[in-house]
């Protein structure tokens, strides 16, 4: 999506400092193997060439916004990130924001746009930004977030009143979408959608179920943010909202618990550099597989990261007053493969858990891992859910950590002598504690 804020201020700026992105899109000859999608850094440009996909025809989407602004970020002491910015309002009316950051398919979207659950009245949650954004510490101490955005640029196939209210009733209108099937009169259809029937698949063939599903699995709606039901007046604000918690997350079978707190920053840095989702068969044939993508970043990071996790702990170090930083695993299954979290508006009860952290509201169990909330820390009233399974998904497993820790260095490796030395510090001490403790 185009960028916000732009008009005769902006243009007084770019001539004024004679700092512009350049980018140059072209669908060329859309031949898979001549297919470029270039970034000069140094040279503020961009250059696409041979692709009619959304995320690289979209120069100011994840080519500019990600990619040449974190460069544009090191230097100039702030980082652009890819993460949502949501909005908390308690029954209190405490307002507070949270960024988080989660590989595809691991609920992004779903959390920007969180519907508290019937049983938990009086929160409040709107939408700020969906996908991008980027972070400046603030003459306070705090670090401040702003979504570069005006609007929505989402995958649409399982989107549903059920899954997503808030964005199924966004695109029900003035909304462009891109590689779905369409209905005998002509409307929209994707798979996950409980009405229509598709007769003409998104490659625009006569509808045929065997030959795959009748919209693409990456079929994509953009809209404007203001469609949003939840839509945030914040979103506007020029100096952006100062975040609470920082929130990462990825798709774990077992090893993640539902949430752990990091204990300081560079511990956190640690926690988000760690994050790593499991392959499904469906996506690779192979089951089980993590693969690491630190901060949700491998995409889209325009360096090197062990120079960028360098620049993470350096704005630590320039915040008084820092976010809290916390890891989530809404994935978690036991041995019959089932999910153990309900997930969707339940997840409120896990943010509710970390703003309470951060007023000295709720307590935590020290472990070698972080600080872990205890049953009786979570706001459980009104969730069908037993004891043992809480207590399942607030373990963590001694042995599985020590090799989710030597894994890591094993990762950390690859970078090579870029990577900053308190991450191997956290890492050794992480072992440390297992050690001492005996247990998580």
């Amino acid at each position: 999506m185009l960028f916000r804020s732009m008009g005769r201020a902006a243009l007084e700026r770019i001539g004024r400092e004679g700092i512009f992105v350049r980018g140059l899109h072209s669908t060329g000859e859309l031949d898979p193997n001549r297919r470029f999608i270039m970034h000069f850094p140094e040279d503020l440009e961009i250059q696409s060439f041979g692709s009619g996909y959304g995320g690289n025809a979209l120069l100011g989407k994840k080519c500019h916004a990600l990619r040449i602004a974190s460069w544009q970020a090191r230097s100039e002491g702030w980082l652009a990130e890819h993460m949502l910015i949501v909005g908390l309002e308690s029954p209190k009316g405490e307002q507070h924001y949270v960024a988080a950051a989660f590989p595809s398919a691991c609920g992004k979207t779903n959390l920007a746009m969180l519907i508290p659950p019937e049983s938990m009245p009086g929160w409040k949650v709107t939408t700020v930004g969906d996908d991008i954004a980027w972070l400046h510490p603030g003459p306070d101490g705090r670090l401040w977030a702003i979504n570069p955005e005006a609007g929505y640029f989402g995958v649409v196939p399982g989107t549903n009143p059920e899954t997503n209210r808030n964005a199924y009733d966004m695109i029900r209108r003035d909304t462009l979408f891109t590689n779905v099937a369409l209905t005998a009169d002509n409307q929209p259809w994707w798979e996950g959608l409980s009405t229509g029937q598709p007769v003409t698949d998104w490659q625009g063939r006569p509808f045929d179920p065997s030959r795959g599903p009748a919209a693409h699995p990456n079929a994509r709606f953009t809209v404007s943010a203001t469609r949003n039901p939840s839509y945030s007046p914040k979103a506007d604000e020029p100096r952006g909202v100062p975040l609470s918690a920082l929130v990462f997350g990825g798709r774990r079978r077992s090893v993640a618990p539902l949430v752990y707190e990091a204990r300081d920053w560079a511990h956190g840095v640690l926690v988000a550099a760690s994050v790593a989702s499991e392959t499904t068969a469906a996506a690779t044939g192979e089951v089980g597989v993590v693969r690491r993508d630190p901060m949700a970043m491998k995409p889209f990071a325009g360096y090197n990261f062990g120079d960028y996790w360098r620049h993470w702990l350096a704005i630590g170090k320039r915040l008084t007053n820092p976010p809290g930083i916390y890891h989530v695993n809404w994935f978690r299954r036991d041995a019959q493969g089932k999910f153990l979290w309900p997930g969707y508006g339940e997840n409120l009860r896990v943010l509710e858990w970390m703003l309470d952290r951060r007023a000295g509201n709720a307590g935590a169990e020290q472990t070698a891992i972080g600080n872990l909330p205890r049953a009786e820390d979570l706001h459980l009233e009104g969730l069908a859910i037993d004891r043992a399974t809480i207590r399942d998904l607030l373990t963590a497993d001694p042995a599985q950590w020590r090799k989710e820790m030597a894994d890591m260095r094993t990762y950390l490796g690859e970078f090579g002598d870029r990577v900053p030395a308190e991450m191997y510090a956290e890492i050794d001490s992480v072992l440390d504690r297992l050690k001492r403790s005996g247990t998580v």
